[in-house]
């Protein structure tokens, strides 16, 4: 399995670079790019090839989880040391761990018996906090991923640890800019925090302070969430892609009315502005509640993850689509303009990739594939 990367770059959280270019083309990467699976380690002073198990990301950080025996966590990005050709720097204290989670502040580890939270602001590494934790599964077998852990999950900031009622009975949970999104093993969807672009989906604008069901979605059971700065996504145990929040930048893949706007200053055709004006009504800045959101008709949503203001899916077929905000190039689609539409990223079936997974960073976007011929025959 391969991992590529694209969109945001200032940082090298895509690949390393010495120094920028005058055109800005390392900052902004618009063609998917494979991250190497070179490993420095400085510990031993050794180089070699780890598979990368998984990527997280924030906004300046990316981090690859090498879990295919020698587990551990290298960082790449603000705050690594820059290793030229190699997918990032070693994190000594990582040796061990099964999961790690990523912010802007704090490195995150879930070792078999404890989690640990590394400040990274501070130059010298520093455990600003750690708890023990007794290894449990939740209801259905399965282990739990970060940032859930036993009986709560890891906030981006101080106090870490929040609880949660064993009743939610939670088996995902994902962490916005001031809204959280849970998914119970029942399938029900819960979301709290701030809901003032109607992330929370509970059709109006209020604030949460406690877990509270999205009754729109009673019935409907979800196989998993994902939440971006101020907007949420989940998909069904049949495959359909539910959306809701704000959609200034089309992120929620529906008519964005500034973001038609920005397209016709852009294109300077002022004749369709009377068109716009007639249609002003089918818009949509705010979705206070879940809309079914139909990417393509020929296949099913695999998985699906979330960017502050962008959104990325992979179907059953293994092909990768995109919309939302897209000025650093983190659409794939080679050009720096947003899409209220979701588009398929045509360079991995031009390669003949399958994308198995996706995960979005705040501006940029890191897909898994592998070397399979996709068969959707789609020609959307």
């Amino acid at each position: 399995m391969l991992w590529f990367g694209f969109g945001f770059n200032a940082f090298g959280q895509i690949y390393d670079h010495d120094k920028l270019r005058l055109d800005g083309s390392e900052i902004k990467v618009m063609n998917p790019t494979e991250i190497t699976r070179r490993v420095d380690r400085s510990d031993s002073r050794q180089k070699m090839h780890m598979k990368c198990s998984g990527i997280r990301a924030s906004w300046s950080r990316r981090i690859s989880l090498h879990l295919d025996g020698e587990n551990c966590v290298c960082l790449a990005g603000f705050g690594a040391i820059p290793s030229s050709g190699y997918c990032g720097t070693y994190i000594e204290e990582s040796f061990g761990c099964k999961d790690a989670f990523i912010s802007e502040s704090y490195l995150t580890l879930a070792f078999p018996e404890r989690i640990e939270c590394w400040n990274l602001k501070n130059n010298e590494k520093t455990r600003t906090w750690s708890m023990e934790i007794v290894t449990q599964s939740d209801s259905s077998g399965a282990p739990l991923n970060l940032p859930l852990v036993p009986g709560g999950y890891i906030a981006a900031k101080p106090p870490f640890y929040r609880s949660l009622s064993p009743q939610l009975k939670a088996k995902s949970l994902a962490l916005g800019a001031e809204h959280v999104i849970l998914l119970s093993a029942t399938g029900a969807v819960y979301t709290w925090g701030l809901g003032s672009h109607g992330q929370l989906g509970h059709g109006d604008l209020t604030s949460e302070e406690e877990p509270r069901a999205v009754e729109a979605l009673w019935g409907i059971p979800m196989s998993s969430v994902a939440t971006g700065g101020w907007h949420s996504v989940c998909i069904s145990a049949g495959g359909d892609l539910y959306v809701w929040g704000w959609n200034e930048s089309g992120q929620l893949g529906l008519p964005s009315r500034a973001l038609r706007k920005a397209q016709q200053q852009s294109s300077q055709k002022p004749e369709e502005s009377s068109n716009r004006e007639k249609n002003e009504e089918v818009f949509i800045s705010i979705q206070a509640f879940p809309a079914l959101l139909d990417i393509t008709q020929c296949c099913e949503v695999r998985t699906v993850s979330c960017g502050s203001r962008h959104t990325a899916a992979v179907t059953t077929t293994g092909d990768l689509y995109t919309w939302g905000w897209g000025e650093y190039g983190q659409l794939g689609h080679q050009t720096l303009m947003s899409s209220d539409e979701p588009q398929r990223v045509d360079f991995f079936r031009e390669q003949r990739m399958c994308v198995v997974d996706v995960v979005c960073g705040a501006w940029n976007t890191f897909a898994a594939v592998t070397m399979e011929e996709v068969s959707c025959t789609c020609n959307k």
